[in-house]
């Protein structure tokens, strides 16, 4: 799976649902939430 940030917990976590978008800028995202707090988690991938 994947880690990401999450800004509300403050720590490192394994990102629940996790799902691969393209943003508008033309940038790669893994999109997800925190499975603790619910909190949704971006996180930039590499094209």
């Amino acid at each position: 799976m994947a880690s990401g940030y999450c800004l509300k917990c403050r720590k490192q976590v394994e990102v629940k649902d996790a799902a691969e978008q393209v943003l508008k800028s033309g940038r790669k995202a893994l999109v997800g939430a925190c499975p603790q707090c619910g909190t949704k988690i971006v996180k930039f991938i590499k094209s």
